[in-house]
């Protein structure tokens, strides 16, 4: 994981806010799926918020688009922030602000 990397959680009733800081790589998509999964409450919605992220790596990517699909979470996920666009798998949702 990137020494700089760090996970931010906050649940309130259904839903989880994920707010992530510093550098995404391979191990950050690792420890980000983890995080997700083992939640306790199994939130309806999870916002992750990455306006706090340095830089997002291109293994870091695939690492989470990849799992992501693979246990089944895309369906409840919510991008906000900068990289949101970049980390969103297919059949998740981006807030954008205008």
């Amino acid at each position: 994981m990137a020494s700089n990397f760090r996970i931010f959680l906050h649940q309130n009733k259904d839903n989880l806010h994920v707010k992530l800081s510093g550098d995404f790589d391979g191990s950050s998509a690792h420890e980000l799926i983890l995080a997700i999964k083992n939640h306790n409450g199994n939130p309806r919605n999870i916002y992750i918020h990455t306006g706090s992220l340095s830089c997002v790596y291109p293994f870091g990517l695939d690492v989470f688009k990849k799992n992501c699909t693979i246990d089944n979470l895309t369906h409840s996920l919510t991008f906000t922030g900068v990289y949101g666009n970049k980390l969103a798998p297919k059949g998740s949702r981006i807030l954008k602000r205008f």
